[in-house]
Order: structure tokens, then sequence, then C-alpha cells
């Protein structure tokens, strides 16, 4: 059993190939045309059986793995992840380089059963280009919403609600009447805005029809989910992919970041208020248990709030009292020394280190 393994680039492709007993047999750099495919395959013919091992088979290798596959060849996916994690425990370090990185997509094909096998692309693929198209049509609208309302917020006193819509703002462009050059311009970029927001706007309605088209064509249940609706499930189907591949809910809770914060934080321990609203033993900003013994005096005065790095006391320096003021005092002076005089950073004339008099005045 050979096993390929290929660290695709976009202008350029490495593959590797190892036996059974890891041991490299054999090494190809080629350019990413429209040649790969075939180069690829007349390579690989004398190594019989083999897997290839396509590092981000969804990502800069998503077009070779298709081909390889469209080919009749078997096809894993490797995460880059896991080609680091092989490549540390191989050498030691992480030198990233082509032939590396490609023998050790080869590794984890070999050792790791539980990489994901590449498929033909289904229609799954095209409700997840849908879904792409719809959040980059959204992230463009709320941006030039935002710029929209920032040019008019210099042109209309108090500006705009932030519920901007383009009917509003040329409402209220059409209301303005500037009389100088640089009130024209704010004005024709405005208009420029609210034409560019229209033009989203009806990308969107298109694309919202093109998306319920696909939802019905997927005939799928999760549009019978109360609150699930064509958009929502254009999003769940095209980017979790065949739902078989998660053993359980709580792996798809974590992939899909709705999992429990203990259980996606992996390691790192994380602390929650007590059910009566106390803070657990650590304390709020720290993960690291309190060991000193409570005092006889905890047990009947309440916990103070938790000391944190933000709450800690900072101490203050003591201040230090003239002689004049300390001999004025009626409290006794606790120094064993028989001198009369102090010593003080400040004296007259400002020099430091001067022994004062107590028979100075106090505000010589």
């Amino acid at each position: 059993m050979f096993v390929i393994g290929i660290d695709p680039h976009k202008g350029s492709h490495t593959a590797a190939v190892i036996n059974g007993d890891e041991e490299l047999v054999g090494e190809l750099s080629l350019c990413a045309d429209g040649r790969q495919r075939d180069r690829l395959l007349r390579w690989a013919a004398p190594f019989e059986p083999r897997l290839w091992a396509v590092e981000g088979a969804t990502g800069h290798g998503a077009l070779l793995a298709q081909q390889l596959v469209a080919s009749g060849e078997t096809v894993v996916d490797v995460p880059a992840a896991l080609s680091a994690r092989a490549r540390l425990l191989d050498a030691g370090h992480k030198d990233k380089t082509d032939a590396h990185d490609a023998r050790s997509a080869a590794i984890v094909a070999l050792r790791n059963r539980n990489v994901r096998a590449v498929t033909r692309e289904d229609h799954r693929q095209i409700l997840r280009l849908l879904a792409r198209r719809h959040h980059q049509l959204v992230a463009a609208r709320t941006r030039a919403i935002c710029r929209l309302h920032a040019v008019l917020a210099e042109m209309i006193e108090g500006g705009l609600s932030k519920k901007l819509s383009a009917k509003r703002a040329s409402i209220e462009l059409n209301k303005i009447r500037p009389h100088d050059s640089i009130g024209i311009e704010r004005k024709r970029i405005a208009a420029e805005f609210v034409d560019e927001v229209r033009r989203i706007d009806l990308a969107l309605v298109e694309l919202h029809r093109r998306i319920n088209t696909a939802v019905k064509a997927a005939d799928t249940l999760v549009t019978d989910v109360f609150g699930v609706g064509p958009i929502v499930a254009c999003y769940l189907i095209g980017y979790s992919g065949n739902m078989h591949r998660f053993p359980s809910a709580g792996h798809y809770a974590r992939y899909n970041a709705t999992a429990p914060i203990e259980a996606s934080s992996g390691p790192k321990r994380r602390h929650r208020l007590n059910p009566n609203g106390s803070t657990p033993t650590a304390t709020a900003n720290s993960t690291t248990p309190s060991t000193s013994p409570r005092s006889d005096r905890s047990a009947t005065t309440p916990p103070a709030a938790p000391t944190t790095s933000r709450n800690w006391p900072t101490g203050k320096a003591a201040k230090k009292r003239c002689a004049a003021s300390n001999a004025a005092s009626a409290t006794p002076s606790t120094d064993n020394s028989a001198s009369t005089s102090t010593t003080d950073r400040t004296g007259p004339g400002g020099q430091p280190g001067t022994t004062l008099n107590p028979a100075w005045p106090a505000n010589p």
C-alpha cells in the first residue's frame, strides 16, 4: 500500500510517496496548470495500490482533489494541523517546507483512520456557494449603509436613525440644497452610496429566490424545524455537509461553535457563578484557587469582593511629618534614639537629607 501526500499551492504542487513503513520512495514537484492531473497520474502509475492524501482538500487543494476523485482515485483530506503535528513528532521541529508537508500528509493518512474521504461535489456545494454569496452581500450592504450614514451625519443635524434604507436616505437627500462645492460633493458621494445600496438590495432579492429554489431541490426536512427558513437551511446544509460524519450531537455542537464553554475551550479551565450568585473557589478573573486558610473573622464577617489584578488596592507611601509637627504632636515618638532631630527628605532650601531642628517653624 502506497500513500501519496500532496502539499498543494496556488502555483505549484509537491507530492511525496511513502510505503507501509513510512519510507520515502518518490517525490515530484509540478506546476499547477491544465495538465497537472495527467502528469500526476502518469507519475503515480507504478505505485499500486495507492491512496492520495491532499492537505487542505477544501482549500488550495480543492480543485486537484476533485480532479483525482473524478478520475476514480481514492483521496482523503488531511487537515493542516495534523500535518504540522506529524512533522513535529517526526523531526522534532516544525520546519515548513513543501517536501516535509507532503510527507507529513502521507504519514497522517497512513496512521490516522479518522481522516475524511473526499467525494464528488453534489447539491450541497450549490447551497454552500449560495450561503457564501449571501454572507458577502449582507456584509457589503452593511458597509455601504455605514458609509452612507457617516456622510449624511455631516449634512443633516443629528443624522438619521440606525435603521437606514436607500429610500429614506434618498428622501432626505432630496431635501438638501447645498450652496458650496464641498456640500455638492458630499451630496454626490451620498447619492453614490444610495445607488450601491439599491444594487445590493436587488442582488439580495434575486439571491433569495435562487436560495429558495435550491433548498426545495435539496428535499430536506430541516425547514420543518420551527424557526428554520430557507436562508438558515442553506447555511446549515451547505456548511455542515453530510451529518453522518459527526459521531454525536456534541461533536456537531463543537463544529458550529454552540458547545458549552468547558467543551469548546479544551484543557483551559473556565469558571461560572454558582446558583447562589457566589464565585467558585477561584476568583472570577483567575484560574488559580485560593490556598490560604480562612481566619476566624471570616466566619462572621461577610466575604469581600474577589480581589483581582484590576481592583487590587495599591499601597500608598507613608507620609512623613516634619520635626516641628512631630514635636507638637501629643503622641510621643516611638523612636528609641535620644536625638531630638529628625531626618526628612526636604528641609530649608529644599536640600535632600537635611537634619531638621525642632526649633524651626512649621512653614519656613
